[in-house]
């Protein structure tokens, strides 16, 4: 019964649709790469390192974000390898479905989609945060009705790249902003040097000293929550295996796309908290902690760091940047859940009406679905941003990493099908680098800090906060467990896994792609420059 329904689901969920009547393949490798840098720079960065840099210091938040950037790189590279490979319009759940078991990936498409429903809205709150270091005459809640009307956006490929654009110089300028005042070039001529990275600001933080009574275990606690807040800021680099369905000539831009995203995100991440680091002391009061913040508390360490260097106006710029990217991030967050409910749908794990799409390729449906859920940002009337920030924090980064661990179990069973089928991963569009051990590492890795990651709740224990930082992981269960037990589905053995279905299309598709750029003639140097943007 069981290995029956897998065939005949094989059978009826392989193939993609029509172009007229799904997604239509209109993102470039330019747009691809922009989409994930809006959706993976957001609130991690520009708001939670203010509480990784108190709780870990200026080494801890150095250290932390590193690790776990090794970690998103090897994540990244198993899913380019997949996506290259087949890069199908069903995203990773679709890859799950097919070579693990169809109940793998209804866990996780349905884990992805709990992940974007609540993310959106985090980031909605976030900009009521953000608002709150102007004024507080006007209650938050006429901010976030205010906020939710901007989302959902029609032309979104180009409309995010231009988002992400300003991003990018944003970010550019602050860290060359905070390398100027750390180096002595602010209205104070204070050379700051690594003056917080010396006692009592550095270089490692403290954490929860006051429970534990034990300094050394306080500052690995320190450093332990810097991977916490790590791992929230780097999820959301995975949603170019979302895109994939809307990719033009997906072999050749998926892997281009990861690579330039993989680094952006590197040298904005790793480079911005250095830089933060160097310019802010972990001791400072105004920083933003999740849980604790009073409201006008700064929302970003770089608008701490223009107040502490005496830098007249910037604050309020730097402040108006950082609304700006967080809005950006739901808007490229919306999009992502609305493509994964389509995905699901397609595939029979949603209700059909979710596989809808209008003339322009938009799923309306699950766009309306998934804004409804923007909705959850009014708990923030009832308990301070700061709480539910803190509260949206603990859930994304359960349902991401729960992901993360998902997207290297499939490709480890991805390359044991290649294997078992007699076929070299050498022939593969794009090989990914380090495996199989990069996806065991990140898999091992990814599971050890969510295992871990919600230790403070113990200490004293919190209800909300323990919910929030583990409910993630009996929904996954539940969704997984559930699918195995009313279908009678198995793990697809090595051999069995399907390789080829659809592949045919694709390859067609591909093929219709390139002969109309080649009939468009050679490209002008200008054109060349703005596709490798």
């Amino acid at each position: 019964m069981g290995k029956e329904r897998d065939r005949q689901y094989a059978d009826e969920v392989l193939i993609d649709p029509e172009e007229k009547e799904s997604l239509h393949r209109g993102l470039s490798a330019r747009q691809i790469s922009m989409i994930a840098l809006g959706g993976a720079v957001g609130t991690g960065l520009i708001i939670g390192s203010g509480t990784a840099l108190v709780r870990g210091g200026p080494l801890g938040i150095f250290l932390g974000y590193s690790f776990v950037g090794v970690v998103c790189y090897l994540v990244m590279v198993a899913l380019g390898e997949m996506s290259a490979y087949l890069p199908h319009k069903k995203g990773f759940p679709g890859y799950a479905t097919r070579f693990v078991d169809p109940a793998f990936g209804f866990g996780l498409g349905w884990n992805y989609l709990m992940k974007y429903v609540i993310v959106t809205p985090n980031n909605v709150n976030a900009a009521g945060v953000v608002i709150q270091y102007w004024t507080r005459k006007v209650h938050i809640a006429v901010w976030m009705v205010f906020f939710i009307n901007l989302l959902g956006v029609r032309v979104f490929g180009e409309l995010e790249f231009w988002f992400s654009s300003i991003k990018v110089i944003t970010l550019i300028g602050l860290l060359l902003m905070g390398i100027i005042i750390d180096l002595g070039g602010n209205p104070r001529h204070d050379r700051i040097g690594f003056r917080y990275w010396e006692h009592p600001d550095g270089p490692m933080g403290s954490y929860l000293l006051s429970q534990v009574h034990n300094e050394h275990l306080a500052i690995f606690l320190g450093f332990w929550a810097t991977l916490t807040n790590a791992l929230f800021a780097f999820i959301g680099t995975e949603l170019i295996g979302v895109t994939v369905g809307e990719a033009q000539a997906p072999r050749k831009n998926i892997p281009i796309a990861i690579r330039r995203t993989f680094w952006r995100i590197l040298i904005f991440y790793v480079g911005g908290v250095f830089v933060i680091g160097l310019i802010v002391p972990r001791t400072n009061q105004s920083l933003f902690i999740a849980n604790k913040s009073k409201a006008g508390a700064a929302a970003s360490p770089f608008v701490v760091a223009t107040t502490l260097a005496g830098i007249k106006i910037l604050n309020h710029i730097i402040n108006a940047a950082i609304l700006l990217f967080v809005l950006s991030a739901a808007n490229s967050d919306l999009y992502i859940g609305t493509r994964t409910l389509y995905a699901l749908a397609l595939q029979g794990q949603a209700p059909k009406v979710f596989a809808r799409v209008n003339r322009m390729g938009v799923p309306y449906p699950a766009l309306i679905f998934c804004t409804c859920f923007c909705g959850l940002v009014f708990l923030n009337v009832s308990s301070s941003s700061a709480k539910v920030f803190g509260w949206f924090v603990n859930l994304v980064s359960t349902f991401g990493a729960i992901t993360w661990m998902c997207i290297c179990y499939t490709h480890i069973r991805f390359m044991k099908a290649l294997k078992a089928q007699g076929m070299s991963r050498n022939d593969l569009p794009y090989k990914a680098p380090f495996q199989p051990f990069g996806s065991w590492f990140a898999l091992i890795a990814t599971g050890i800090i969510t295992i871990f990651k919600g230790f403070d709740t113990f200490i004293p224990f919190t209800k909300d906060t323990f919910v929030t930082s583990y409910i993630g992981i009996p929904a996954f269960a539940l969704f997984y467990g559930g699918y195995k037990i009313y279908y009678r589905s198995t793990l697809i053995p090595s051999d069995k896994v399907d390789l080829v279905t659809g592949k045919r299309e694709i390859d067609e598709e591909e093929e219709r792609f390139n002969k109309e750029q080649e009939a468009r003639g050679p490209r002008s140097r200008w054109q060349r420059i703005w596709e490798d943007l």
